[in-house]
């Protein structure tokens, strides 16, 4: 492959791996705060025990996850600081406050909501948990309006060989940001209730002694999930009038983006079938039904694999521009790079993501293999064997 091609691939490699960690953050964030809202309100144990539970798998997410964020940074001032020099103005300005709000304010308030628990007054502490899940969407909602410009680079106008942004109402009210946020929202929803009903059924299936906490987390899960499965299905449909207004033939003139969207529908529809038609009519006697937890195993990866098809299709379709119309992806490469040097930060990246993708799952399996009886995270000092010092479980996290 010529140097092009190289960056384009490093960049779909770390891009991709980098979204498995997003997207399960955002649909594990609700589901948390849900958890700890019943819980605080409606004084009950089994769902404060949910939220550390599952809190703890969101924390672990999370911290690997930004790591991830961190390689996606390297790749503009790598490879491509063309769009950094035409567009930057406009472009740079969400992913800056992008920035600024995830490792300030969300970080922040979820290390309040980590270390917090039997610190803070309870309601206070649950205003932590649901801040942190307003920052995560808040941060979808700049990395969004930056992926749209590229898509539609509507708002901004070339002056003197670089965009200016003239118009931030079109910035922000992009058709190619409005229909795609909620479509990437109920996409998370999708992931994180089919990772909850998924490490449910497991620990249902190998006949836990947590009976009554994995039931009721597969039912949320399942719940969760089919609001999600209605949202991305309805918004992902509704795309189609702005991207055949704004990118024709965006599917049909590139083979891989057309494949992508595709197979993505498939498993989308997939999902739905099974979530809608199968899942959710039988909540109340899955728990029970041995037979069928294989089957909600089985789902764990196909939101997953649709998510990535999805940014794929996204990214692909919108070739050969960088900013669609106005600057060209061999443009927006920085001068001077040569293959080796390309493949060399390729491997690294990926073998870095990859470590981290793997440890990632090592940790979340090991957490639901051990149940919430180990969970360290809120556990009240003192009080038992599951039970250690919220500084100490914070810092192993």
């Amino acid at each position: 492959m010529d140097v092009l091609d190289l960056a384009r691939t490093q960049f779909a490699v770390t891009g991709s791996l980098h979204f498995l960690f997003v997207v399960l953050t955002l649909g594990l964030a609700p589901l948390v705060a849900i958890m700890q809202t019943i819980g605080t309100f409606r004084d009950r144990p089994t769902m404060m025990r949910m939220a550390r539970f599952w809190g703890q798998v969101y924390v672990i997410n999370y911290a690997l996850g930004i790591v991830t964020g961190l390689v996606m940074e390297f790749q503009f001032g790598l490879n491509w600081s063309g769009l950094s020099h035409y567009a930057g103005d406009v472009f740079g300005a969400p992913l800056a406050i992008e920035t600024l709000g995830a490792f300030f304010l969300e970080s922040t308030f979820l290390g309040l909501w980590i270390f917090g628990w039997h610190r803070l007054p309870p309601k206070l502490h649950l205003a932590c948990i649901w801040i942190v899940t307003l920052t995560a969407y808040a941060s979808a909602f700049w990395i969004m309006a930056a992926n749209a410009f590229l898509q539609n680079p509507a708002g901004a106008v070339d002056r003197g060989g670089h965009l200016e942004l003239v118009d931030s109402t079109a910035l922000f009210t992009n058709p190619l940001l409005t229909m795609a946020l909620p479509h990437v929202v109920g996409a998370a929803l999708i992931t994180g209730g089919t990772v909850v009903m998924g490490a449910s059924a497991y620990r249902l299936f190998r006949r836990t002694s947590e009976q009554q906490f994995f039931t009721t987390s597969l039912r949320l899960g399942v719940v969760v999930a089919a609001i999600g499965v209605v949202v991305t299905v309805a918004f992902g449909f509704a795309q189609f009038g702005p991207v055949g207004e704004y990118q024709p033939g965006k599917f049909d003139d590139n083979p891989l983006a057309g494949a992508g969207l595709g197979f993505m529908i498939l498993i989308g529809e997939l999902i739905q079938f099974v979530v809608l038609f199968f899942l959710l009519p039988v909540i109340y006697w899955l728990p029970r039904w041995r037979w069928a937890h294989p089957i909600v195993m089985l789902m764990i990866p196909l939101p997953f694999i649709a998510a990535i098809l999805g940014w794929l299709a996204r990214e692909a379709g919108r070739q050969p521009w960088m900013v669609h119309g106005k600057l060209t992806v061999a443009d927006a490469m920085s001068p001077g790079l040569t293959p080796g040097m390309v493949t060399t930060s390729l491997i690294a990246f990926t073998a870095v993501l990859g470590l981290l993708a793997v440890t990632d799952y090592a940790l979340i399996a090991r957490t639901v293999r051990r149940g919430p009886a180990a969970v360290s995270l809120g556990a009240a000092p003192g009080s038992g064997p599951d039970a250690a010092p919220d500084r100490a479980a914070a810092l192993s996290l």
